[in-house]
C-alpha cells in the first residue's frame, strides 16, 4: 500500500498526463496480485492528493477497475488517526504521551497520543512534495527559498502549537519517508549522534545551499527517489521542530500503511473503528437510544426483505449505522433535523469512516423524511435499486415508530421488484391505527412521480394507496 501523489504541473507540460498513466499501471499490477484475495481481506485508501484533487470524481473510477477493489478517499484527521495506530503498535507500551509527524507528499500529520488511543489529531497542508514544487521548481536551493518554506510552514503550525504544548509528549516521533531520510542522512554523514536534532539540520542547511542544485547534492542516506522532495521536507521538519520546541525526533517503524491493516484486523475482530464512533456520536448529541435502536432493527429488517439475495453484510450495517444516528440533528434544531443530521454526517470527522461512506449516511439521513423532491437528481440518477430500498425501508421504520414509543408492530412481509415495493400488514392493524394508514397514504403519494408504488397487502387483499 503506498501513498500516491497527484502533482500540481504546469499546462504546458505533459507530466500530469503521465502520472496518471504511471499511477493507473501501477494499480493494474496490484491489483494483479489481489485478484484471488477476498473482497474484505483488501483496503485501500486514498489521502491528500484525492482529498485535494480536482479531477478525483474522473480519476477514482478508472483507478478502482484497474485495482479492482474500491478505493476510499480518507480525511486528514483520518488518516493521522491511522497513522497513529500503526506507530503505536510498533512501539512498546508506555504511560507518557507520545507526538507523531508524519510528512507526506500533500500534508503532514500531527497526533498526541498515549498508548493506543491518539489525544490530538491534527492535518496540515503542507508536504515535501508539494513545497518542493512550489519553492524550489527547478531543483535550485538557496537561502531565500529555503526560508520561504520554512516561514510557510510556521504560519501553518500555529494554528496548532498552543494547543499541542499545552497537551505535552514525552517523546517525539517521526514516521514515513521524510522523517525516515532525513534520520538516516544525519546520522550517516556525522551529523547528528541519534535521531533528527535542531543542530544537525543547521548543519544539513549549510549543506543544501553550498550545493544549490539538487543535482549535485551528494550525502550518505539519500537516496534517488527523493531527491527531488528533499527540500520541501526539509522546510518542514524544519519549522515543527522549531515552533513546537523540538530538541530530538526520532524515527517511527510503523505508519499508514500499518495502520490500514491494524484497523482492517480490527473490523474482522470485531472491534470496528466505525461503531466505537457511531456510539461516541450518540453520547455527544444526545440521541434517544431506545427510538435509534427501534428504527434500526425495523429497518434493517425491512431492508433485508426488499433486497432478498442482494444484500450483503457491508450494505445492512451502513442503514444500521445512519439509523442510530439520524437523529443527531435534533441536537441543533427540531425543525428540519434531518437536514442537520445530513449535514453533521457529511462533515463532521468520523474515525474510521471514508468520504464516501460518510457522503451515503448524509444521503441515507437526508432522504428518511420529508418531501423526496428534495432528492431529485440523485436517488433515481447515480443510485442503485439497493439505495431506493434503503431510502425506503429506513422512511417506513421512522414512519411506524412516529409515537417514539414500543407500539407492538404487526408482521411484515415485504418485497421489491424494481418498481414496486409490497408490503404485507395483518388486516385488521391498519384499521386500529389510521394515523400511520393515513401516513402510509401520504407516504405512497411521495412515490408516485417517481414510478414507485407502495402497495399494502392486507389479509390477502390489497390496499394500492396510488
Amino acid at each position: 500500500m503506498s501513498r500516491f501523489a497527484l502533482l500540481p504541473v504546469s499546462p504546458k507540460t505533459n507530466f500530469w498526463i503521465k502520472s496518471h498513466q504511471r499511477a493507473l499501471a501501477c494499480l493494474q499490477r496490484f491489483g494483479e496480485r489481489l485478484r484471488d484475495l477476498p473482497r474484505g481481506a483488501v483496503r485501500a485508501v486514498g489521502t491528500n492528493s484525492l482529498r485535494v484533487a480536482k479531477n478525483a470524481f474522473e480519476f477514482l473510477p478508472k483507478a478502482e477497475a484497474a485495482l479492482g477493489f474500491p478505493i476510499e478517499v480518507i480525511a486528514g484527521r483520518e488518516e493521522a488517526r491511522l497513522i497513529y495506530l500503526g506507530v503505536a503498535h510498533g512501539l512498546p507500551h508506555s504511560s507518557g504521551n507520545r507526538l507523531v509527524m508524519d510528512i507526506g507528499g500533500g500534508s503532514t500529520e500531527f497526533i498526541i497520543g498515549n498508548g493506543l488511543d491518539p489525544i490530538r489529531l491534527e492535518s496540515l497542508y503542507m508536504g515535501c512534495v508539494s513545497y518542493s514544487l512550489r519553492y524550489f521548481p527547478d531543483g535550485k536551493i538557496t537561502k531565500s527559498a529555503l526560508k520561504q518554506a520554512e516561514l510557510a510552514a510556521r504560519n501553518e503550525l500555529q494554528t496548532i502549537v498552543a494547543d499541542y504544548k499545552k497537551t505535552g509528549w514525552g517523546v517525539a516521533l517521526g514516521s514515513s519517508g521524510s522523517a525516515r531520510v532525513l534520520c538516516d542522512i544525519l546520522e550517516l554523514n556525522g551529523y547528528s549522534d541519534g535521531g533528527i536534532t535542531r543542530d544537525g539540520l543547521e548543519v544539513l542547511r549549510t549543506q543544501l545551499i553550498q550545493a544549490g542544485d539538487l543535482r549535485r547534492l551528494e550525502l550518505e542516506g539519500l537516496k534517488s527517489d527523493r531527491i527531488p522532495v528533499l527540500p520541501g521536507g526539509f522546510a518542514i521538519m524544519c519549522a515543527a521542530l522549531s515552533e513546537l520546541g523540538i530538541e530530538q525526533m526520532l524515527p517511527a517503524l510503523g505508519a499508514l500503511r500499518e495502520g490500514v491493516l491494524y484497523d482492517l484486523l480490527g473490523r474482522v475482530h470485531n472491534h470496528d473503528m466505525r461503531d466505537v464512533t457511531v456510539h461516541q456520536f450518540m453520547r455527544r448529541y444526545h440521541v434517544d437510544v431506545r427510538q435509534a435502536e427501534r428504527v434500526a432493527q425495523l429497518s434493517g429488517a425491512l431492508a433485508q426483505q426488499f433486497l432478498e439475495d442482494q444484500t450483503n453484510e457491508v450494505v445492512l450495517r451502513l442503514l444500521r449505522w445512519t439509523a442510530l444516528l439520524h437523529e443527531v440533528g435534533i441536537s441543533v434544531a427540531h425543525s428540519g433535523f434531518h437536514k442537520h443530521t445530513a449535514y453533521i454526517l457529511k462533515n463532521a470527522d468520523m474515525p474510521g469512516f471514508s468520504k464516501k461512506e460518510q457522503e451515503r449516511l448524509s444521503f441515507l439521513a437526508l432522504a428518511q423524511r420529508g418531501n423526496i423532491d428534495k432528492l431529485r437528481g440523485q436517488l433515481f440518477s447515480t443510485f442503485t435499486s439497493e439505495d431506493i430500498s434503503l431510502v425506503m425501508a429506513l422512511r417506513l421504520a421512522t414512519l411506524f415508530y412516529r409515537n417514539r414509543s414500543d407500539v407492538q408492530l404487526p408482521v411484515m412481509q415485504g418485497r421489491f421488484s424494481g418498481t414496486k415495493f409490497h408490503l404485507a400488514l395483518k388486516a385488521e392493524w391498519l384499521a386500529q391505527n389510521p394515523l400511520t394508514d393515513a401516513a402510509l397514504q401520504e407516504e405512497s403519494k411521495q412515490w408516485r412521480d417517481w414510478g414507485v408504488s407502495l402497495q399494502v397487502v392486507e389479509g390477502g387483499e390489497t390496499k394500492i394507496f396510488l
